[in-house]
């Protein structure tokens, strides 16, 4: 979904050309895996962050086509809605003291986009879901003057037969609403992680990071408040989810359908066989540039999402996209749970005994939505078939595993020691951003401009989340 389009409206006939050159891709795909043109190199991060732009009374400032113009940064690029963004990194291999490099850079990126943002009146944050955006904020005047952005608002709702989506959410509240439009996804910003991986590893490091979805979101978890309700620990995932609901066929954002048995293919043949195409955009280039299937593959949204990609050299590559985390509380904790992903999925991946095998797909999906839900209080079915609380499993088991795991890919021991220790800190203190944000509001009541600025406040300091005071 990256990619523009030309088009907002398609004639009939680019359905099926659509449709011949996706056959056409996948069917390439397969025979390009299979006879070694993909890249074995590895491994190599990235990350995408996307983050509010917020006036000064917290509200969501729709001026990103001003503000990236006035910054004009190749990093820095637009967002479904015009008052979000999204901050790029430079992708980096994975060794010696890659995390404090992305750290760096990401500082650096940061600090520039909160000068230029202030310039025009405005400010940044980062958080999973802005605690004072208001539905009437989520809506198609706000929407980002792009084609794709149109185009996929369109075909949602035709799919629909103009019927509105359905959120319906149960936390310590319940919200229940309806909404014309798919700008409801613009309120789920997200810390997304990316992992270039030699091919003959990819199933392994695909399966391995649905596995680690669970802990990894319970730890990470930042958006505990949606229109004044509180939610799940990780509200973000069921309201992407239901935001983006074509009413049939399988869900455009899931956790997926299964593991992975012998090739990242299968994840593409799935796309060709069970999801509709809905943007059929015609592209002149060769079919081994994959371009119709990349462009089908950005319209179905996996926690885990496997993704082609081209080298300098221009060969063909494999990536997973690990999506679960949302953006904030602040840059040092996105790193350390960065740091904290490369390192497990690593360690697991890695295994002689593939994990996969002694955890059932449905139970691993099952405990990923229960630590959304429940963040570090979730009990969950680990590997072995154990029922363990999250918090024990990660500050036990998981740590030591994500250690190990940087320290084979070559990252410095200092590098690991500095990010997994905040791990460690804010599980131990039980102060994700989910219970900070919660904490907060059970002290001075339920005032989400009063709990934006003091979030906004500790984020400025730099200081990571289970440092922060309530």
């Amino acid at each position: 979904m990256g990619q523009e389009i030309t088009n907002i409206h398609f004639p009939p006939e680019a359905w099926e050309r659509f449709s011949t050159h996706l056959a056409q891709e996948t069917s390439l795909l397969r025979q390009a895996l299979s006879a070694g043109h993909f890249t074995a190199n590895g491994y190599v991060g990235g990350f995408e962050l996307e983050a509010w732009l917020i006036d000064r009374n917290y509200f969501p400032a729709p001026d990103n086509q001003a503000y990236l113009a006035h910054l004009n940064h190749p990093l820095v690029v637009p967002e479904l809605s015009k008052f979000n963004v999204e901050l790029n990194s430079t992708p980096q291999a994975l060794q010696s003291d890659a995390l404090s490099r992305m750290e760096q850079e990401l500082t650096q990126t940061w600090r520039l986009c909160l000068t230029k943002a202030h310039d025009l009146g405005n400010s940044l944050i980062m958080v999973g879901i802005l605690p004072t955006v208001r539905e009437s904020d989520l809506c198609l005047s706000n929407i980002s003057p792009l084609n794709r952005y149109f185009a996929l608002n369109a075909e949602v709702i035709k799919r629909r037969g103009g019927a509105p989506l359905r959120v319906d959410i149960a936390g310590e509240d319940h919200l229940q609403l309806k909404h014309m439009d798919v700008m409801l996804e613009a309120a789920t910003t997200s810390f997304q992680v990316h992992l270039q991986v030699p091919v003959e590893e990819a199933v392994r490091y695909y399966n391995t990071s649905l596995i680690v979805s669970a802990p990894l979101v319970a730890a990470c978890a930042n958006s505990p408040y949606l229109f004044d309700h509180a939610l799940w620990e990780e509200t973000r995932i069921p309201l992407f989810e239901q935001a983006v609901d074509l009413g049939s066929g399988p869900a455009r954002v899931t956790f997926g359908s299964g593991y992975l048995q012998d090739s990242i293919a299968e994840c593409f043949e799935e796309n060709l066989s069970a999801y509709d195409v809905l943007l059929p955009m015609q592209f002149d280039e060769a079919p081994t540039r994959f371009n119709h299937l990349r462009l089908h593959n950005g319209t179905i949204w996996r926690w885990n999402r496997p993704l082609i990609g081209f080298d300098e050299a221009g060969k063909p590559h494999v990536r997973i996209e690990h999506r679960v985390m949302p953006a904030g509380p602040s840059i040092l904790d996105q790193v350390a749970n960065t740091a904290f992903y490369f390192g497990l999925a690593h360690f697991l991946a890695g295994q002689e005994h593939a994990p996969e095998a002694d955890l059932p797909f449905a139970t691993t999906r099952d405990n990923f939505y229960q630590a959304a839900r429940l963040g570090l209080d979730a009990e969950i079915t680990w590997l072995g078939g154990q029922r363990v609380k999250v918090d024990t499993l990660i500050l036990d088991e998981l740590l030591p595993m994500a250690r190990q795991g940087l320290h084979l890919l070559g990252i410095d021991e200092a590098e690991s020691t500095r990010y997994l220790d905040v791990i460690h800190a804010r599980v131990k203190n039980r102060q994700t951003g989910a219970a900070w944000q919660r904490a907060y509001i059970e002290r001075h009541g339920r005032d989400f401009f009063r709990l934006t600025a003091a979030y906004l406040e500790n984020q400025r300091s730099a200081a990571p989340v289970h440092e922060w005071d309530v």
